[in-house]
């Protein structure tokens, strides 16, 4: 028996492997943005100086909303959790209570009960809003109730730079009125932000929550001495 082997010529049958492997990363100079105003570009190859330089403004732009709130989904587009996270640490900070001996007189909380005081605070009257038929994601909400936290962080400030001084009745009336103020902004600015979120017959529910979230941190704003 004799084997034949037939050789045939090859026509190219095989599929061509073709295509580009380059990666856009650099910036272009287009005028093409998203519908929030911010440009729409790779970030791939992007200087980390630059990337953080970017974020930085970013969070700044998102006080600059909590303090002037008429813009009301600037929060809820593009949400972080780094102004939050600023802003309970700063607060956790000083507001913590001494651990001195000679300081008994101080009945601060301490840095971890401020954050959970916040953090879990924030979680609750996020669920309530869920439960309640809000259309917003869990981080959104916590993310408008701690950039939020803005006006009482400012009035803590105040607060602190007023307790230098000797207490009289008129300095603690002006911590009253400073720590009030940041309440009723706060409390407006999470209003603003959130309300459009949920039901109108409901809306009274979830404001509710709110209120209490931002009282209870401004209470302990106004006892820290």
């Amino acid at each position: 028996m004799d084997a034949k082997l037939d050789m045939f010529e090859d026509v190219n049958t095989s599929p061509s492997l073709e295509g580009d492997m380059s990666i856009p990363g650099k910036r272009t100079t287009t005028t093409a943005t998203s519908p929030g105003g911010v440009p729409d570009y790779n970030t791939l190859d992007e200087p980390i100086r630059e990337t953080v330089l970017r974020d930085i403004r970013a969070v700044g732009i998102k006080f600059y909303h909590v303090l002037y709130p008429k813009e009301k989904s600037s929060l809820l587009r593009d949400w972080d959790l780094w102004g939050p996270l600023v802003l309970c640490t700063f607060m956790a900070t000083i507001l913590q209570g001494s651990s001195s001996a000679d300081s008994m007189s101080d009945n601060g909380p301490e840095f971890a009960q401020v954050f959970v005081i916040v953090w879990i605070g924030a979680a609750i009257v996020t669920l309530n809003s869920k439960l309640l038929g809000g259309n917003i994601s869990f981080f959104q909400s916590v993310c408008v109730l701690g950039y939020c936290l803005t006006p009482v962080a400012i009035s803590l400030i105040v607060c602190r730079v007023i307790l230098l001084a000797a207490q009289t009745r008129l300095l603690f009336f002006l911590r009253f009125v400073t720590t009030t103020m940041g309440f009723a902004w706060a409390t407006y600015a999470s209003f603003v932000f959130l309300g459009q979120s949920q039901p109108p017959h409901r809306k009274p529910l979830a404001v509710y929550p709110i209120f209490l979230f931002f009282f209870i941190i401004s209470w302990l704003v106004l006892s820290h001495n």
